[in-house]
Parts: structure tokens; C-alpha cells; sequence
């Protein structure tokens, strides 16, 4: 797999926009891989439900979010701070990253359409320009996002906000970077996207309810620190798995 790391995400809050969790990152260990599932038809594509047929792989589970393994590729799990909740699920590789969360649905119906509407009127507000556009998924929106650059004027950092609708849930990918921009750079983590397994559960959720995400083998995040003079170094410990 790659590295599993705590530590705060490069470019700061600045970096993201208001739809986008910007938390605390939990150290994770390596977590089992999964490799469960029957074959779906050679032209299907995913990202798969846990309830129906879909490609055997290996797969760590991280709860609602059932993640394929990468080589190289760097995992970080974002943590709200003021509920220690697990909020999303980032994957760093070769200068790109896809932040993933999987959001409860209606039945009867998909949300992307309205969630993406409501992404960019978010967007336009803060001063950025988005594009809603074709892409691999269906339709996408390729955002230029407003951040402070070190000289303390205002400058904007490309993202892709891709989603899919699948039965009684939502999962949404932000993709950064190289990514955001590079179709070359971008197939790899689109092929991630495509091959994640997202467990509903039975539970009775409202619509845009975020589905519980966990470290792997169920751990819980490291408490915050009671005193903000406690807080941890800005760059935390890291460990490396090999295989």
C-alpha cells in the first residue's frame, strides 16, 4: 500500500471551500485488506454497493467506505474536532489527492444534481468560478477555488468535484492537485473512485446523513488534546507499511 500519516494538509484551510471538511488528521494504521464480492457484467463500473455484486480486490475497510489498496498511494483520515468523528477518507499519490465521503440517500431518488448545485452557488459566493461539465461519472464541476498565497494576495487552486449516486446513498470525490487538471494524472485516482465499495448499513438515516467512517480494524481516533497549548508538533509521527 503506502504510508499512513498524521499531520496537517498542505495549503492550509484556505485550501478547500466550505463543502470541503477541513479537520484534524488521525494517525491510521494498516488496516485488513478485504478481497470479498462476486463479479458484476465486464462493462459495469463502479463505485459498488456492499449489498450487490462487485469485483474482488484487495480492500481496507474503513467502515462506510471500503477503500482499494494503491501502490504508493498515502491514506489520511480527517477528524472533526469538536466531536473526534472520522469526517473523510484522503488519498495523496504522485501530486494528486481524492477526498472521499459517502453521504445517506433517498431510495426513490439521487442527490448529486442538488448537492452539485449547492457546491457551486457555494463556490461562486466565495469568489471562485466553477464549470459544470461531462466527465467519467456523469456530470462533474471543475472549480477554480480562492486561497491566500503567501504574499497575502488572493490566487485560486483548481478541483474536481465528482460524485456518484448509488441505492439509499451518495459517495462524493474531490480531486486536487495534478489531478484537477491532468487527465493523465487524474486515471488513476478516477480508477480508485470506480473501485470503491460503499456499505450503507440498515440503519434508518436522513438524506446527506454522513455515513460513519473508521480506522481500519474498528480503532477509535486519538482524544484531542484538552488544552490547546498541548497540541501536537504541526508535523505528527508516520508509519510506513511495506508490501
Amino acid at each position: 500500500m503506502g504510508l499512513f500519516r498524521r499531520g496537517p494538509k498542505e495549503g492550509g484551510a484556505s485550501d478547500t471551500p466550505a463543502d470541503v471538511p477541513q479537520d484534524e488528521e488521525a494517525a491510521v494504521a494498516p488496516g485488513e485488506e478485504l478481497a470479498t464480492g462476486g463479479e458484476p457484467g465486464a462493462d459495469a463500473r463502479g463505485p459498488w454497493d456492499a449489498d450487490g455484486p462487485f469485483p474482488a480486490a484487495p480492500r481496507v475497510d474503513l467502515g462506510a467506505i471500503q477503500l482499494p489498496s494503491l501502490e504508493g498511494m498515502e491514506v489520511r483520515l480527517e477528524v472533526d474536532k469538536a466531536t473526534n468523528v472520522v469526517s473523510a477518507v484522503a488519498v495523496l499519490l504522485e501530486g494528486s489527492s481524492l477526498q472521499l465521503q459517502a453521504f445517506a440517500a433517498p431510495r426513490s431518488e439521487g442527490i448529486w444534481d442538488e448537492i452539485r448545485d449547492e457546491i457551486a452557488a457555494s463556490i461562486t459566493q466565495q469568489g471562485g468560478t466553477v464549470d459544470d461539465l461531462p466527465g467519467p461519472f456523469g456530470r462533474e464541476l471543475l472549480a477554480r477555488l480562492p486561497v491566500r498565497t503567501p504574499e497575502g494576495r488572493t490566487g485560486h487552486r483548481p478541483a474536481r468535484f465528482i460524485g456518484s449516486d448509488g441505492p439509499r446513498w451518495f459517495l462524493r470525490g474531490v480531486l486536487t492537485g495534478r489531478a484537477a487538471v491532468e487527465p493523465d494524472a487524474a486515471g488513476t485516482l478516477e480508477d480508485l473512485f470506480s473501485q470503491v465499495v460503499v456499505v450503507r448499513g440498515s440503519d434508518a438515516r436522513p438524506p446527506r446523513d454522513l455515513l460513519p467512517l473508521q480506522l481500519p480494524g474498528g480503532a477509535t481516533p486519538p482524544p484531542p488534546p484538552a488544552d490547546p497549548r498541548l497540541a501536537p508538533p504541526e508535523r505528527g509521527p508516520e508509519i510506513t507499511e511495506i508490501g
